[in-house]
């Protein structure tokens, strides 16, 4: 079981840490390095390379080292009748301590991981001033859950802190680590509530833009995934109130799960351009290879020519070079969005497609060269 365990957990941070790279190499492809935003090195720094591995090696530890021992799941008379020096008093108490410290990261990491979705979400709405205060009011609502949670997990159990690993008498299960009900009840509720505000933020916008169906049902899965996040946070809760001697063994493999499915949901919006981008350059080449085949009574159509075709990008790209084109021409886009509301044609969002030439030719944007893209912009 532990053997199983292992292999899953270090298997679940490769493939983690692998689309942190693929995230990373969209973004130095699409701005470069000199361009990164703080959720960029957050995500790669913090994220990636310190607290996700931190929080695997911890989940790893309690059941390698310490056995998927703690100070829960014990009688009085058990409590009583341990002594301090024997070998099982030190695994629990070690064990504990533990708890503490992997429930800490698990907070950590996804908390970090909500505050770069939600930057990520500024830029994203940019030009739509009715969003800035949702926006705001999202690094707010992460930063007062965060400190609840934290503290909850931390202070909940009183003084002294000794007693989150205390064994005899009987601490109470506010503080048991592995088990406490507090702990999960903080967690759980403040993340399920984060989560589904960040949800609130593109949703709507997505619904109500004027696009194509399908790529707009494609919109509302990829940017809707945190639904699964809230899933595997109440699975993950239930799983431990319900484990008993296995509470804190569940605590740890399932943070490790939970946290899987935090990494890969939230870097997903930023990886789909690079793959969307690739899969259209192999159809283009695919079709320019097959079209540039002579066939009787007919003229060979040059590569060349083929690569200048406009192409449609998927809408609402979230490259940063799209990015950057909606900031440059938002003053634009307001002027117009302005008459247009004076002569009351234009309510709510409006969708505004436009096709960049993807022809190796490059565009200059506020000083910047910019890579030709396609996007869909938002405007109010």
């Amino acid at each position: 079981m532990a053997d199983n365990f292992t292999k899953e957990a270090f298997t679940l941070l490769g493939v983690g840490v692998a689309v942190v790279a693929l995230r990373t190499y969209a973004r130095i492809t699409s701005v470069g390095i000199r361009n990164f935003m703080l959720d960029d090195y957050l995500m790669l720094l913090a994220v990636s390379q310190v607290v996700y591995g931190l929080e695997t090696g911890a989940a790893y530890s309690v059941g390698a080292r310490y056995h998927g021992l703690a100070n829960n799941s014990m009688t009085d008379e058990q409590r009583r009748t341990l002594s301090s020096s024997s070998p099982e008093y030190g695994l629990r108490v070690g064990g504990s301590k533990l708890q503490l410290i992997g429930w800490s990261l698990y907070t950590l990491l996804l908390w970090l991981l909500k505050l770069c979705i939600n930057i990520f979400y500024t830029r994203l709405t940019i030009g739509l001033h009715h969003m800035r205060i949702r926006t705001r009011l999202g690094f707010f609502l992460i930063g007062i859950t965060y400190v609840t949670t934290i503290t909850a997990i931390l202070a909940g159990c009183g003084a002294p802190f000794s007693k989150n690993w205390q064994i005899f008498p009987n601490p109470g299960n506010h503080c048991q680590p592995a088990i406490s009900k507090m702990d999960l009840f903080f967690t759980v509720v403040l993340n399920v509530l984060t989560d589904a505000y960040l949800l609130s933020i593109p949703l709507p916008l997505f619904w109500q833009a004027r696009i194509d169906p399908k790529r707009k049902a494609w919109l509302l899965i990829m940017f809707g995934g945190g639904v699964f996040v809230m899933m595997a946070g109440i699975l993950r809760c239930a799983l431990i109130l319900t484990a008993g001697v296995n509470g804190a063994q569940q605590a740890g493999s399932w943070a490790v799960r939970e946290t899987f499915v935090a990494v890969v949901i939230g870097n997903l919006p930023m990886i789909h351009p690079l793959f969307a981008s690739t899969i259209t350059n192999i159809r283009s080449s695919f079709s320019a290879s097959r079209a540039s085949r002579p066939s009787d009574g007919s003229r060979s159509i040059s590569l060349k020519a083929l690569s200048r075709k406009p192409r449609t990008a998927n809408p609402l790209s979230v490259s940063s070079s799209a990015e950057q084109i909606i900031e440059a021409r938002f003053k634009n886009q307001k002027a117009a969005a302005s008459r247009q509301d004076r002569d009351g044609n234009v309510r709510g969002i409006q969708v505004v497609s436009q096709t960049i030439v993807d022809s190796g030719e490059r565009e200059r944007v506020d000083g910047h060269d910019m890579a030709g893209s396609s996007q869909c912009v938002i405007s109010a």
